[in-house]
């Protein structure tokens, strides 16, 4: 039986092959934003009908996060992580059938395992991360970690840009052009354009899996709690009101996020506002993915010196500042103004994570749980943005994310704070404010 690591470079490493794994997934999440142009081209989709897309990935948490808090207490964060990856590879894996039939709903199967891996890293990982180190600096470590899942997030647009929308795609009143023949062929060929890079993830993520579960890595088991015990259930969670607002504010923030995301490359390929190609659109969705890494390294140093939840109210008021200018205006303004919201996006989940769980001892597990459900905002707002894009206008849709920061503002400002009825939760001290 392996011996785990003792002192502070135990907790080194930790870090180090944790980070990796934020890294994988938030490529693996990014990714969403190449297939939905390419998708809605290829099966001739409105808005709506291609929001399933993330409607399915992001539903897959709401659906599957408390099992894996289950899971979690059951076999431990670092088994929980290898679980995690196994899965997800699975989920990669079923693209290539997806692709060979030819079918959407194959496609969102596929989703939906790939995202339940996901789900599982996320419970483990997030709370596994703040617990590696001092709890007062919590915020600071996960906003470094999430910074390296924004590198994910950066490169994959770059990376989905050049294999999957690298040919151009008809439009739908091309394509009608085409004999039935033609229009199978052609069809079948773009599908398939998403089988390599799906197969070379399953890989890359079947790898992980193997690492992660031969490393030697500290287990914390106390803090993953222990299903079935009354003290640590769900509904014990659910008394602390600090983590209820931060669930509502999860469930806003990823909404608000994804949505922006998964809208970008058409938004900035409209005539007012970038008039560029699909392709090159990609790009520019790097850059928004890039703000957000970039914020979060600054932001994990800026938690040194200013209190997480400031920077947080802070950070939301401008983000949803910026989306009202990019509704307003148009052109390289509008452009510019929402591909600058993922710089001020960049501390936002992490923080609200951290005060989230912050004093919940034994309870961490479940309310990591909790938390990590509510990214099912990931799979609602889209869907309401692209009715609203349908019903009036792409740029008039972008409302529904300001009302989001709006939320979030007031959570750092204000709602964050724990009561002292709370206080002391597993034997925690009070840390806070």
């Amino acid at each position: 039986m392996a011996i785990e690591q003792r002192g502070p470079s135990r907790y080194t490493s930790a870090i180090i092959v944790v980070t990796s794994i934020f890294f994988i997934w938030g490529f693996i999440t990014c990714l969403n934003d190449i297939l939905i142009p390419h998708l809605r081209a290829v099966f001739s989709l409105n808005y709506t009908q291609v929001m399933l897309i993330q409607f399915t990935f992001f539903g897959a948490y709401f659906i599957m996060s408390m099992p894996a808090g289950k899971v979690l207490g059951l076999i431990g964060y670092k088994n929980s992580i290898s679980a995690g990856l196994l899965v997800a590879g699975i989920g990669a894996l079923m693209f290539y059938p997806a692709a060979a039939f030819e079918s959407y709903g194959l496609f969102l199967s596929a989703l939906f395992v790939l995202a339940s891996g996901i789900t599982m890293l996320q419970v483990a990982a997030n709370p596994y991360i703040s617990l590696l180190g001092d709890e007062q600096t919590a915020s600071s470590r996960l906003n470094l970690a999430q910074a390296f899942n924004s590198l994910g997030t950066t490169i994959a647009p770059a990376f989905g840009g050049l294999l999957i929308l690298s040919n151009s795609v008809l439009a739908p009143e091309q394509q009608a052009q085409l004999s039935a023949e033609a229009l199978g062929a052609y069809r079948l060929q773009e599908a398939q354009a998403v089988q390599i890079p799906y197969v070379g993830l399953a890989v890359v993520l079947a790898l992980l899996a193997v690492m992660i579960y031969l490393w030697r890595l500290p287990s914390f088991k106390e803090q993953a709690g222990e299903p079935g015990q009354g003290e640590h259930s769900f509904a014990a969670v659910l008394r602390h009101r600090h983590v209820v607002f931060a669930i509502i504010g999860l469930f806003l923030y990823v909404g608000a996020e994804v949505s922006i995301g998964s809208f970008m490359i058409n938004y900035l390929s409209l005539p007012e506002i970038g008039g560029i190609s699909e392709s090159q659109a990609a790009h520019y969705l790097s850059l928004y993915w890039g703000g957000a890494m970039v914020g979060r390294f600054v932001g994990a140093a800026l938690m040194r010196v200013v209190r997480d939840y400031l920077l947080l109210g802070l950070f939301a008021l401008v983000a949803g500042s910026l989306v009202l200018i990019s509704i307003i205006a148009s052109g390289q303004v509008s452009m510019w103004s929402i591909i600058a919201v993922g710089l001020f996006n960049s501390i936002m989940f992490p923080t609200l994570f951290t005060l989230g769980i912050n004093r919940m001892g034994p309870l961490t597990g479940k309310a990591s749980s909790l938390l990590i459900m509510a990214i099912v905002g990931g799979a609602i707002l889209p869907v309401l943005q692209g009715a609203l894009a349908d019903n009036f206008s792409l740029q008039i849709a972008f409302l529904l994310p300001v009302l989001c920061y709006l939320y979030i503002a007031w959570y750092g400002f204000s709602g964050h704070r724990v009561r002292e009825t709370t206080a002391d939760v597993g034997g925690q001290t009070n840390l806070g404010h």
